[in-house]
């Protein structure tokens, strides 16, 4: 499979956003204090039953981002297309006002958005993202990269994990004002 990948501008997001990203969670892990947190976590892979779907782009997909009041022009765009039609995108985000994704430093990039057509996954094009997020990262002095999922995703886990980013956070409270039963995980992959 022949494709590449272009940096691209903010105004692309509504074709951006027509990549789903939707996927059906069929396992999780189940976070396990050990005496209460003090001997460790365990995370633990378990069946979900039922399965459903998960679309991170409800209600109204990534064109949102651009009515926050975030500086989209320090982010960067990237596009992976197979003779010229999308077919996947990464979003690295910076520092700026507005948003503090990025912990208030400056030498951390966050990897805010990577999708790939689910028809197209699996065939190296979220690597060729990943990587290419890191080479931008890089470019602009950023010694870390930052990337949040949730124990629902464990497809991603497992990529950022084969990506060589390490788990940093498990925060258990992330969503409970949202009424979800998810846990923030937060990799972090050193550049």
């Amino acid at each position: 499979m022949e494709y590449t990948i272009e940096v691209e501008t903010p105004d692309v997001l509504p074709e951006y956003g027509k990549v789903p990203i939707a996927f059906e969670v069929k396992r999780r892990f189940r976070i396990e204090r050990v005496s209460n947190g003090l001997g460790g976590i365990r995370l633990i892979e378990e069946a979900v039953n039922p399965p459903y779907v998960k679309d991170y782009d409800r209600p109204d997909g990534p064109e949102r981002w651009a009515r926050k009041p975030w500086d989209l022009s320090k982010w960067i765009f990237l596009g992976a297309f197979l003779d010229h039609e999308r077919i996947g995108g990464a979003i690295v985000a910076f520092h700026g006002d507005g948003l503090n994704y990025c912990e208030g430093r400056r030498d951390l990039a966050g990897l805010w958005d990577i999708r790939v057509r689910p028809e197209d996954r699996g065939r190296g094009v979220g690597k060729a993202l990943f990587q290419q997020a890191e080479i931008c990262a890089r470019i602009r002095g950023c010694t870390q990269l930052k990337i949040e999922t949730q124990n629902i995703n464990v497809a991603a886990c497992r990529f950022y994990e084969r990506m060589g980013a390490g788990l940093g956070r498990i925060h258990l409270y992330a969503y409970a004002t949202d009424g979800l039963d998810e846990v923030e995980l937060t990799w972090y992959k050193d550049l």
